[in-house]
Parts: structure tokens; sequence; C-alpha cells
């Protein structure tokens, strides 16, 4: 049977990266791979565990067809290498760090993909993101606005479901909305939940 892409979305400073790895080692138990990025800045930049390359060699990786999904985002650009579809084929399923504004995309090449995307109160993104120290307070704001302008499309804006869990909302399509403002272990034990409801990496 082949494996379930998992696809785990939020804004910059929503702790993606520290859900991540915090995840990676109860997920690698039940059998699940993770995919690394590869994008356009020095991996020491970056708080994921992630593979930096140039605009040029990235430029040259996609035209030789290496990544299964790629896209821009505030001025850098994403790829995710096609291993994941052997993966994918040999049965596992496959985490991985996704873009919201690719969320369309994503689902065409793989219609069954499970998508979360992690919320997280705008008071407590834009303190998160000042104190990474990572980009001028200008832009910052200008994630802020870009992650209200995707928040309120229609895939992730919130619809009632019976039995939803604390901290977590279904939006339109399916898309499983995760709150990530408390603690880190909250969120993880909520997305393991999901996963096993799911019946996936489990």
């Amino acid at each position: 049977m082949r494996g379930r892409l998992i696809y785990l979305m939020g804004p910059s400073g929503s702790g993606k990266d520290s859900l991540l790895l915090a995840a990676r080692a109860p997920l690698e138990a039940r059998g699940c791979r993770f995919a690394r990025r590869v994008i356009t800045r020095s991996a020491e930049a970056v708080g994921e565990d992630a593979v930096g390359v140039t605009r040029a060699e990235f430029q040259r990786l996609e035209g030789e067809g290496a990544f299964a999904l790629s896209w821009q985002a505030n001025g850098l650009a994403y790829g995710i290498p096609r291993e994941i579809d052997d993966w994918l084929d040999a049965g596992h399923d496959v985490l991985i760090n996704g873009s919201r504004g690719h969320l369309d995309t994503a689902r065409r090449r793989y219609p069954k993909l499970l998508a979360i995307v992690l919320q997280v109160d705008e008071a407590v993104l834009r303190q998160r993101l000042l104190t990474r120290g990572r980009e001028t307070p200008e832009q910052i704001e200008a994630r802020l606005a870009r992650s209200r302008e995707l928040q309120a499309g229609t895939a992730f804006s919130p619809r009632p479901l019976a039995g939803e869990g604390p901290g977590e909302r279904v939006g339109q399509a399916g898309t499983i909305i995760l709150d990530n403002s408390g603690p880190l272990e909250d969120t993880l034990s909520r997305l393991l939940h999901l996963l096993d409801e799911n019946r996936r990496c489990a």
C-alpha cells in the first residue's frame, strides 16, 4: 500500500521547526520518513534541518527534475526532493515542511495528502519572530500580513466539527488547523493523536 504524504504548514515563527524536531523520534519509530527541504539560503541561517543552496544551484536542481515539489515564498526558493516518491511507493508515510500558498498544487500531485496547518495568536507570532532576530521589523510585519492573507483563504477558514479535540479545528477541504500558541509538548501530543486517528504513522 502506498504511503501518505503528511503536509505540515504554518507561518514562519509558528514553531514548525521545533515541532518537527520533537516529533521526529516518535514518528520514525512508527515508520514515518522525514524529508529535508532544499532552500536558497545557508543552512546555518535556517532553524530547520535543511539543505542550503545558492539560487543558481537551486535552478539547476529544479531543471534536472530533482524536486517532487518546489515553490517561492518570502524571497526564497524551496524544494522537496523527489526521493519522497520512492518512500511513498515503498509504503512509508512521509512528513514534509510545506507551504500554505503551495497547498493546492501539492494536492493536485498528492490527492490523498493529509494537510495540517499550525496557527498561533498573532501577538505570539510577532514576539517569536522578533526574538529570533532573523529579520527586520518591516520584514516581520510583511510576514504577518502574508499570514493573515493566507489564513483568510478558503483552505484555512475553520468550520465547526463535532468531536474536535482541544487546540484543533478542521478547515475547509479537510485541512486540520492545529493551535501552537501554548506548550510544545501539548502540540506534539495532539499531532501524534491526529496522525493515529488518520491511521498514518501508527
